[in-house]
C-alpha cells in the first residue's frame, strides 16, 4: 500500500515537472538489448552541446525511474517516512526552480507484458528509440511476438519513434503505432546508416554516416568493437540529430565514446592475449553477435570462446543454447569453454557436433583458470555471460593483465558479498 502510494505520487511530481518545462526534452529508450549502451552513447553525444540528465545505472522501474527523470537520488531506506518526505520535498522543489537540463535520456525497462504501459501513464517522450526485439524474460513472454508488441508499445505514446532497423525484424511493422518514425543501422535500407568502410581493433570503426537530417553524408569514426556495438551509436546520433546537434559537432563528439565497461570492451590479457569483455549480460542475439566479431578477427592465431548460460530464457532454453552451439565452428575457434548449466547442457554438445573443442566449468574463476593455461600470444578471447550465477567478469579477472586502470561490471562490495557467497560453494567443494 505504501509503495503504490509512493509510486503514484512520484509519477505525479514527474508529469508536474515537464508542465513547469515544456522545454526539457525527454529521450527513452526500450528494446530487448542495447538500451544502456544506446542511452550512453547519445548522452556522450549531447554533453557537448546541451545539459543532459542520465542516470549512469538502468533505474527503470517503477520508483527508480521517477526519482533518475528528476534527478534525485534513490532514499538509503525504502521504509522510511521520512527518507520519502524528504524525497518529495526535493520533488517539489526541482519543479519550481528554473529547468537544470535541457535533455533527459531514460531507460525504459519491462519484465512481463504491460510493464511499459506503466510509463504510458505519466510519460510523454518527444524521441522513443527501440534497440532491439530479441527473447527476453521468456518465462512471462512466451514469445517473440510478445516481446515485440510490449517493446514496440512505446511508439503509442511518444512523439518521434526511432526503430533499430537491424534489430528489430519487419514483420513487427504492424505493432508500429506512430506515423512519425524513421530508422537506424549499419544496413543501407535503414534512413540513419552507418556504412562501414574500415575497422581496426585499436581505432575501430571508419564510415560514412547519412541521414535525412543532414545535407550530405558525412565520415565518422567510433571506437567500439563489433558491427552490433555500432548501432546504439548510429540511434544516438539520429537522435542527437533530430533534437538539432549539427553532423560536425556529432563527428568530434563520437571521439568521447569508448567501449561500455562489460560490453565488447577490448582488454590486455596476461600473454600478450586480446580479452572481449562481453560479461554485463547475455542474450542469443547479443551472444551470436559477439561471436561473429570474434570470427571477424582473421589475423589472430588463436580464438576462444567462453560462453556463459543466457538466463530468463524460459522454455526456450534448450532452443537457443543448442542454436548457439551450431554457431560455434571448430574451424575457427581453438576452445568452447561453458560456464553454468544450461549451457554445458545444451550449448556443449551442440558445439562438439560442429568439431570444437569444449570443456564445461560451473565457476568462472575455474573457467579463467582453464583458459589462461591453453591461450597462446596474441590469441583472441571473447567472455561472454549473463550475471545471475554465472558472473563472468571473475572469469575476465584471472585472463587479464590487472595492473592496468580497468574497469570491470558488478564490483560493488554488494555485487562482491553476492558473488563470494556464490562462488564458495564451488571453492568448498574442490577443496574436498
Amino acid at each position: 500500500m505504501f509503495k503504490t502510494f509512493v509510486r503514484h505520487r512520484l509519477q505525479q511530481y514527474v508529469r508536474k515537472y515537464f508542465a513547469k518545462h515544456p522545454e526539457v526534452i525527454l529521450v527513452v529508450v526500450a528494446g530487448s538489448v542495447g538500451k544502456t549502451s544506446t542511452k550512453r552513447a547519445l548522452g556522450t553525444i549531447l554533453n557537448m552541446r546541451y545539459r543532459v540528465r542520465m542516470h549512469e545505472g538502468n533505474h527503470n522501474a517503477d520508483i527508480s525511474a521517477p526519482l533518475a527523470i528528476l534527478g534525485i537520488d534513490y532514499p538509503g531506506s525504502l521504509r522510511s517516512v521520512g527518507a520519502w518526505i524528504s524525497v518529495f520535498r526535493a520533488a517539489r522543489r526541482r519543479i519550481r526552480q528554473p529547468s537544470d537540463v535541457n535533455v533527459i535520456i531514460q531507460e525504459l525497462g519491462t519484465d512481463r507484458p504491460g510493464d511499459l504501459a506503466t510509463f504510458a501513464s505519466y510519460l510523454r517522450p518527444n524521441i522513443a528509440l527501440v534497440s532491439a526485439v530479441t527473447p527476453e524474460h521468456m518465462e512471462f513472454f512466451q514469445t517473440l511476438d510478445a516481446v515485440a508488441r510490449e517493446e514496440l508499445s512505446v511508439t503509442k505514446f511518444s512523439d518521434f519513434v526511432l526503430i533499430n532497423r537491424d534489430d528489430v525484424s519487419d514483420e513487427y511493422a504492424s505493432y508500429l503505432e506512430n506515423p512519425n518514425m524513421s530508422t537506424y543501422g549499419t544496413t543501407a535500407l535503414a534512413e540513419n546508416c552507418f556504412e562501414i568502410r574500415d575497422f581496426t581493433p585499436d581505432t575501430g570503426y571508419t564510415g560514412m554516416v547519412s541521414s535525412p537530417l543532414m545535407a550530405q553524408p558525412q565520415q565518422m569514426q567510433v571506437q567500439v568493437v563489433g558491427e552490433h556495438s555500432l548501432r546504439p551509436i548510429i540511434g544516438a546520433i539520429a537522435a542527437a540529430l533530430k533534437i538539432g546537434m549539427a553532423p560536425d559537432d556529432i563527428a568530434e563528439a563520437l571521439k568521447q565514446i569508448k567501449p561500455v565497461p562489460g560490453r565488447m570492451n577490448p582488454l590486455r590479457g596476461i600473454g600478450g592475449t586480446v580479452i572481449l569483455d562481453d560479461t554485463y549480460n547475455s542474450s542469443p542475439a547479443a551472444a551470436e553477435a559477439a561471436l561473429r566479431t570474434l570470427y571477424g578477427f582473421a589475423d589472430a592465431p588463436q580464438r576462444i570462446a567462453v560462453l556463459g548460460s543466457m538466463n530468463e530464457l524460459g522454455s526456450s532454453s534448450q532452443v537457443e543454447h543448442e542454436a548457439l552451439g551450431r554457431m560455434c565452428d571448430g574451424g575457427l575457434l581453438a576452445w568452447v569453454v561453458t560456464v553454468g548449466e544450461e549451457a554445458e547442457k545444451h550449448l556443449a554438445p551442440a558445439a562438439r557436433q560442429r568439431g570444437c573443442q569444449v570443456r564445461s566449468f560451473r565457476s568462472p574463476i575455474d573457467a579463467g583458470a582453464f583458459v589462461r593455461s591453453v591461450s597462446e600470444p596474441g590469441a583472441y578471447i571473447l567472455v561472454k555471460g549473463s550475471q545471475g550465477g554465472i558472473y563472468l567478469e571473475e572469469c575476465v579477472k584471472v585472463l587479464c593483465d590487472m595492473t592496468e586502470d580497468i574497469e570491470l561490471v558488478r564490483q560493488t562490495p554488494e555485487w562482491m558479498r553476492i558473488k563470494n557467497e556464490f562462488l564458495s560453494k564451488y571453492t568448498t567443494a574442490s577443496s574436498n
